[in-house]
């Protein structure tokens, strides 16, 4: 519920502070007094889109704070918890708009940004403005309000996530076959690819070691020659042979040197150790470096085949065993393609008997709401001096969709006789907003803590259906709040609550302001909208039965 509004400097107003009260609320006032005023602050507050140019003549800045209470079980709470705002029982709004067009608005204290001010204005105030009744005229919405004075909600779900199911479904189904299709395009080219493949058999790293192989072999005749003259130098008839001679010779002589030979005969025996290990190692080098003729030009053959398969499937040579897989993956999705189509198919169908169930019941949910909703509506008519006019709820088949199968139209009968058509062709403006009243009054218990405003919804109306008008708004009031913008003195009468909204001059500036009205005051003001500018006793006797 809207507690307080508080504006400065803002167009007209310079500074105003608002108390509202629970139930019917009603501003009067001449046309451009400023009451629209009042609501574009609002709206701005609110986050909505609307003028450009709201600050005052004069003034460095506009602001607008708005107060709101909140119930526990309020929705905007959950709004508040998910943009990391503080909650309470009490809402405070702030928003101001500089000069130069820069907005900054405040929840309960905490910045915050228009969107999060939009998202908690859909929980808060419901506008129904002078040309807002217009959204009777789309159907896209009376499915919706259908759908909202019936609480089907719970079937809604339910039919919508049978449909994000089947669009999955479908999805997959529509990959798989265009994957399948495009793998069929490319079936010769793959068994060839995966023959070649296999027939090679590349192995990870195998590029690199046939490529080391080949530069030793052919630099192996070099490397041999080399390698046998150093063999041949070490070997017996080298330094091998030639350290065994020089330790017999000392052997001779290590008797009578007195030990002066047995250090040198122990160091050469350690040499001829170590010189038969470099021999050994030798000849296995020379073991390596022997070779078949023919295995340099097969080890040439195989890494120029690894290299060119690399190059036609431009993968690098150690990628060619992978690569191999992922083509055989491919072949095998072609050969298993039949059964996957068919177990996709399968889960189509399946998907598409759920969402027909679910829309099925969501459906005939409808058409039995739709009475409910016609009987509900014609008894709201009848107050409303329409006891005449026809309203039904057409519900017919369309394409499928995440709400369902059913398109839904208000259609209206206003005279006897009459055909019936769309409310839009039919129904006058004045017609129109009493149907809308109509709706509102039975789909009220989905407004509960919503703070309903009417702009002139009793524009074309007068006499005893405008007090019809009024007193159907007063009923819907009961529980809640309505604040209503009104030009009719039956309905300003029937508020519990009610302002003037006033134009003056001070110091050659023009400024709106707002006054509650009570007793002879609100009486005066009633008078005006019977009688004019020039109130009479008759018009405040008049504007006393009305209030009484």
């Amino acid at each position: 519920m809207l507690r307080a509004l508080e504006i400065r400097d803002m167009l007209i107003i310079d500074r105003l502070e608002l108390l509202f009260q629970p139930g019917l609320n009603v501003l009067t006032g001449e046309t451009g007094a400023g009451k629209s005023i009042l609501l574009d602050s609002l709206g701005f507050v609110l986050g909505w889109r609307g003028r450009a140019e709201l600050v005052r003549q004069g003034a460095a800045q506009g602001e607008v704070v708005a107060e709101f209470e909140l119930a526990k079980d309020h929705p905007a709470h959950a709004v508040l918890e998910e943009a990391g705002l503080p909650a309470d029982d009490t809402l405070i709004l702030r928003r101001i708009n500089t000069r130069d067009g820069r907005k900054t608005a405040w929840v309960n204290d905490r910045r915050c940004s228009g969107e999060v001010l939009r998202r908690l204005s859909e929980m808060l105030v419901e506008l129904h403005g002078q040309h807002d009744d217009r959204g009777l005229l789309n159907p896209r919405g009376h499915r919706d309000l259908l759908d909202a004075f019936a609480g089907l909600e719970g079937q809604r779900t339910a039919t919508r996530a049978a449909w994000v199911a089947l669009s999955k479904a479908r999805k997959a189904l529509a990959e798989a076959e265009a994957e399948i299709a495009e793998a069929k395009a490319e079936e010769d080219f793959l068994r060839h690819a995966v023959k070649e493949l296999d027939d090679l058999d590349p192995q990870s790293g195998e590029e690199a070691d046939l490529d080391s192989r080949r530069r030793m072999m052919q630099g192996a005749e070099r490397l041999r020659e080399d390698v046998t003259r150093a063999h041949a130098a070490l070997g017996g008839d080298g330094a091998e042979g030639a350290i065994g001679n020089a330790l017999r010779w000392l052997e001779g002589a290590q008797e009578g040197a007195d030990g002066h030979l047995d250090a040198p005969m122990a160091a050469l025996e350690r040499t001829l150790t170590e010189l038969g290990e470099a021999v050994d190692g030798v000849e296995r080098c020379l073991d390596v470096l022997s070779f078949n003729p023919y295995e340099l030009e097969q080890t040439e053959e195989r890494l120029f085949a690894i290299r060119a398969l690399a190059r036609k499937h431009d993968v690098t040579p150690d990628e060619l065993g992978g690569f191999a897989d992922e083509l055989r993956a491919r072949l095998e999705a072609v050969d298993a393609g039949g059964e996957r189509l068919s177990v996709l198919s399968k889960a189509v169908s399946e998907a598409e008997r759920l969402y027909d169930a679910a829309a099925d019941i969501l459906g005939s949910a409808r058409r039995e709401a739709a009475a409910g909703l016609d009987m509900a509506v014609m008894t709201e008519l009848a107050p409303l001096k329409m006891e005449r006019a026809i309203f039904q709820t057409d519900v017919s088949e369309a394409d499928p969709g995440p709400d369902g199968k059913d398109a839904v139209a208000f259609t209206v009968a206003t005279n006897p006789g009459a055909p019936a058509g769309p409310i839009g062709k039919i129904a006058s403006g004045g017609e129109l907003s009493r149907f809308l009243l109509a709706l509102k009054v039975c789909l009220s218990r989905e407004d509960a803590g919503v703070t309903m405003i009417f702009d002139e919804i009793d524009r074309g109306v007068g006499g005893a259906t405008a007090d019809a008008v009024g007193r159907r708004l007063a009923a819907l009031a009961e529980g809640g709040q309505i604040l209503v913008v009104t030009h009719s003195p039956q309905v300003a009468a029937l508020g519990a609550h009610h302002w003037r909204v006033e134009k003056q001059v001070i110091a050659e500036q023009t400024l709106s302001t707002v006054v509650p009205l009570e007793g002879a005051a609100r009486v005066d003001e009633v008078a005006r909208m019977l009688a004019g500018d020039s109130i009479t006793e008759e018009a405040r006797g008049a504007a006393r039965a009305l209030l009484a």
